[in-house]
């Protein structure tokens, strides 16, 4: 086996170990959704993570759920990894950029610290890659637990989208999960604790990958959790998103020249609502499954103190997209309502208007490569490193950057062939400089496609469109909101942003 390296490891003297690593993802987070950036809705254990370390406020993620993971996990970018758009159910005759599973030439994170010697673990959604030989224990971790597929009832697994068959796994072994007193939040976060009791005890380091399936749709949440929201939300999208807005400029999240954008062009007004009730009782059961997420991230937390290895694990929170706007303003009905809204006879969304205001002061959402779509909270907690506790890193980080990350800071090595297949080099930078509160050399460029939309970035500008739409142009340092396009003003620009996007698309697959 042949090794590329992924940095050396950072000499912190002997302050450093090699720490344990526990990477937890939100499923269709907005940009404003948590407290420590802005939100109403109570995530006090996200919050306390983010005074004891650092929050990202310019980290970017791939667009969506498949393509996020593939990057997260390998440290490519998802055309290279095979999961250029979507997961697919069948193999491709021949590899290529969008075959639906990860490919040949990747590593995941789980066997390249496998190969240095940590426990590997992963407590819920996997989605990049359904068929066996592509399974989590397929793919470096030792143990799993969880949805090998992508978004499910939270309450029974056999009450999904009609005609869309769920994977639930525990190992290599195909489960159906108990559909009384089940909620999947609670049970990723049951099994995430428990490997921690389990595997956590000695002296050797673990990985625990933690990727919850919420606040994705369908609306699913606690009754005594949605009651907690009930009538928040009366006054509307508007208001809420003026509301955060002032919040987001008070914590120092959001700088003066990030401009609050418009109700984006598919809004309608809350005004123009006649069942308010039910649309706050929509967002209520949203901020619901917010908050139940963040308890069980707080029992994770504890065992992790209560271990006596807080000092000496990084913890990483992300989200793979910005909040979700793909069914319509007021949200979408995949099965009939045969019980209460938020209950497990119902498979519903809150809609465009309220994702508007989860990616607040950004436009678009998930699926876009405009920064609604591809921005996300990013927040590190390593206290025997990260010396800025509450700090803010302004400085941009790219979802392919956790590979090179993590081999910087355990020494693991990334290589260059693995079970016989040569292995594309990490596309990353580590971002270790910035949690130790250094500078460091970033990305030159950074390039995104999904499902036709694009957008590139260099020198802090940015070129973006939507499908077969005109490219739009944006000065990031000036108008981080992507208010003003220069488009028209500049067509040179242009087309020296283009050729960067066209010289990625080329060398690593994706649509042109």
């Amino acid at each position: 086996m042949g090794f590329l390296g992924c940095g050396g490891v950072m000499d912190f003297g002997n302050r450093v170990r090699r720490p344990n690593i526990i990477i937890i993802m939100a499923d269709d987070l907005g940009y404003s959704d948590l407290g420590c950036y802005g939100s109403e809705i109570s995530t006090p254990n996200l919050d306390r993570l983010a005074r004891g370390g650092v929050r990202f406020t310019n980290f970017y993620n791939a667009a969506r759920c498949c393509p996020s993971r593939a990057s997260l996990l390998t440290g490519l970018h998802p055309h290279q990894a095979g999961v250029g758009a979507m997961v697919k159910f069948e193999r491709a005759e021949e590899e290529n950029a969008y075959q639906g599973y990860l490919n040949n030439h990747s590593v995941t994170l789980a066997e390249v610290l496998k190969g240095a010697g940590y426990k590997t673990m992963i407590s819920g959604k996997w989605h990049v890659g359904e068929m066996r030989g592509q399974w989590p224990v397929d793919k470096g971790f030792d143990h799993h637990y969880g949805l090998v597929s992508g978004a499910m009832n939270y309450f029974d697994i056999d009450k999904s989208k009609p005609g869309m068959e769920r994977i639930f796994a525990v190992d290599d072994k195909r489960i159906k999960p108990p559909n009384e007193d089940f909620y999947a939040t609670d049970a990723f976060t049951d099994a995430a604790v428990d490997y921690l009791d389990k595997e956590g005890r000695d002296d050797k380091p673990f990985f625990l990958y933690l990727a919850y399936t919420a606040p994705h749709y369908p609306l699913h949440a606690k009754e005594e959790d949605i009651q907690k929201y009930k009538g928040r939300y009366m006054e509307g999208w508007e208001k809420l998103r003026e509301e955060r807005y002032a919040r987001m400029q008070q914590i120092g999240v959001i700088t003066e020249k990030h401009k609050l954008s418009p109700l984006d062009e598919r809004n309608v007004t809350w005004d123009e609502v006649e069942d308010k009730e039910e649309m706050d009782l929509k967002m209520a059961i949203y901020a619901g499954q917010v908050e139940s997420m963040d308890r069980g991230i707080g029992r994770v937390l504890d065992k992790v103190t209560e271990l006596g290895k807080t000092d000496d694990t990084l913890v990483v929170f992300l989200s793979d997209n910005g909040a979700c706007a793909e069914t319509g303003p007021l949200g979408g009905v995949w099965r009939e309502r045969t019980g209460p809204l938020g209950g497990v006879d119902s498979y519903e969304s809150y809609g465009l208007c309220w994702a508007n205001a989860g990616n607040t002061p950004y436009r678009k959402f998930k699926q876009f490569t405009h920064e609604g779509g591809i921005l996300t909270p990013f927040i590190a907690s390593w206290p025997r490193v990260i010396e800025d506790a509450g700090g803010i890193v302004r400085e941009q980080g790219y979802i392919v950057d956790m590979m090179a990350t993590l081999c910087d800071i355990t020494g693991a090595e990334y290589p260059r062939r693995y079970k016989g297949h040569e292995i594309l080099a990490t596309e990353g930078k580590s971002l270790l400089p910035l949690l130790a509160g250094r500078k460091r050399s970033g990305h030159e460029v950074m390039c995104w496609e999904h499902i036709g939309n694009k957008a590139v970035w260099r020198d802090s500008w940015k070129l973006v469109k939507r499908g077969k739409q005109d490219w739009e142009l944006y000065h990031l340092d000036e108008d981080p909101t992507e208010l003003n396009d220069l488009a028209k003003k500049m067509p040179e620009k242009i087309v020296e942003l283009e050729n960067d996007y066209l010289d990625w698309s080329l060398r690593c697959g994706a649509r042109v």
